[in-house]
């Protein structure tokens, strides 16, 4: 009995319907078994490759292919090699194990290729790549695998992975989302986001002491940075500075409220999310008074934030009930994760400042976003465009995928970046 063959065929050239009809019109008369198949367009140009397994005459199934893709202007290049038991397993039973997100303004060549050696260094092999995203940032997936055989007891090294494209990612200047491959990525279910500098842009606390005066504000601006960086207690600082808001009238928390800005893609990202059954919602060390309008214009699902005392409808400037600090923030993300029957490892944190640290670090996925270096460290991952739908490429949420969902409401649009 004749051995087995593998054939490998790649087909290129300009994209146009027919190609795959008449390649599988010429696999089909010779009865061959269909081992793997992938197509790509980049620009109108198809790469089109497809491993097939053939027990007689492969030459003249090679001459077939050769003459139908002349037939129609594709170029076409084959190989033959045996189909032995090891190929066909290692065929099968090859898994990725990470996926790697490498995002920019722009990717450039040199960065793609440092993240490439990179990989190269630490033993992982490309599987496949694909382009995620074109606005408002280049988004390129990559799966990769180990180029040992990986077992439970010796997983490929994901710390390994991770600190060595985020060092290379810091030096060429684009973002690396380091995950691992599987069910899991795409099985995420509640999503919490910081409100400060991650859902909005600014600080509450500092618009509200800009109330008080100049002096106020450039006092309490200092405190929230240090406080941001881990340099202090945040139930302190936060004493301190709400202090400086003692007199001022309540209805200026309706005033800042209404001046919110969202930062740029929140909409979207919420959008999204909710589409995919995503409970959203935030957790944070600002008001709930200005926020609560922000739950309501978004249809968010769940929120915590702190409480300020008001007297004669005067600001006190003290904070009541229990504080949402570093502690209680994860405190809340557990508490809204158990009113929803949702396990932590699917649950989603995104934040930007140290105050943030325990809530990304007991969620499935932590997400740093615009963040102070504590946060960065013990994030999971760490983004630093201005642009919040980023996360939705993290989250293995495609461009393309959010647009046609968007251009299916008539709520479609781009929004000319700087």
């Amino acid at each position: 009995m004749p051995a087995r063959v593998a054939v490998l065929i790649t087909v290129t050239g300009p994209d146009r319907p027919g190609v795959t009809s008449v390649l599988f019109a010429a696999l089909i008369r010779h009865g061959v078994e269909l081992l793997d198949v992938e197509q790509v367009v980049i620009r109108g140009q198809l790469t089109l490759g497809a491993l097939v397994a053939i027990e007689t005459d492969p030459e003249a199934l090679q001459e077939s292919v050769e003459q139908a893709m002349a037939s129609i202007a594709m170029t076409v290049r084959t190989s033959i090699e045996p189909d032995t038991p090891d190929a066909a397993s290692s065929l099968r039973h090859r898994r990725s194990s990470h996926v790697v997100l490498v995002m920019g303004r722009p990717v450039t060549a040199r960065a793609f290729g440092e993240v490439a050696r990179a990989l190269a260094g630490v033993g992982a092999n490309i599987d496949a790549i694909r382009r995620v995203a074109d606005y408002p940032v280049t988004g390129l997936e990559l799966l990769v695998s180990p180029t040992w055989e990986e077992t439970e007891e010796a997983p490929y090294p994901h710390g390994t992975l991770r600190s060595t494209l985020v060092e290379v990612a810091a030096k060429v200047g684009v973002d690396v989302a380091v995950e691992r491959a599987g069910l899991a990525r795409r099985g995420k279910r509640l999503i919490v986001f910081d409100v400060d500098s991650t859902l909005i842009q600014g600080e509450v606390i500092e618009m509200l002491a800009a109330r008080a005066g100049a002096e106020a504000e450039a006092g309490v601006c200092a405190v929230t940075e240090a406080a941001m960086r881990g340099e202090l207690d945040f139930t302190e600082s936060l004493r301190r500075r709400v202090a400086v808001l003692e007199g001022l009238p309540a209805s200026v928390l309706d005033d800042v409220a209404g001046e919110l800005e969202l930062t740029p893609g929140a909409r979207t990202t919420i959008r999204t999310l909710k589409r995919l059954g995503y409970r959203c919602g935030v957790v944070s060390g600002g008001f709930a008074p200005v926020i609560e309008r922000l739950v309501s214009e978004l249809g968010l699902d769940f929120c915590a934030a702190n409480s300020l005392e008001v007297v004669d409808g005067r600001l006190t400037g003290r904070v009541v009930g229990e504080v949402v600090d570093r502690a209680g923030k994860a405190v809340a993300l557990r508490r809204f994760a158990e009113e929803y029957d949702i396990p932590l490892e699917q649950c989603v944190a995104v934040g930007d400042g140290a105050n943030d640290i325990d809530m990304l670090s007991t969620a499935g996925l932590g997400v740093a976003f615009n963040a102070k270096p504590a946060l960065r460290e013990v994030a999971d991952t760490a983004l630093s465009v201005p642009y919040l739908d980023v996360v939705l490429f993290v989250l293995g949420i495609t461009r393309d995928e959010v647009e046609a969902a968007d251009e299916a409401e008539g709520v479609l649009r781009r929004v000319p970046l700087p």
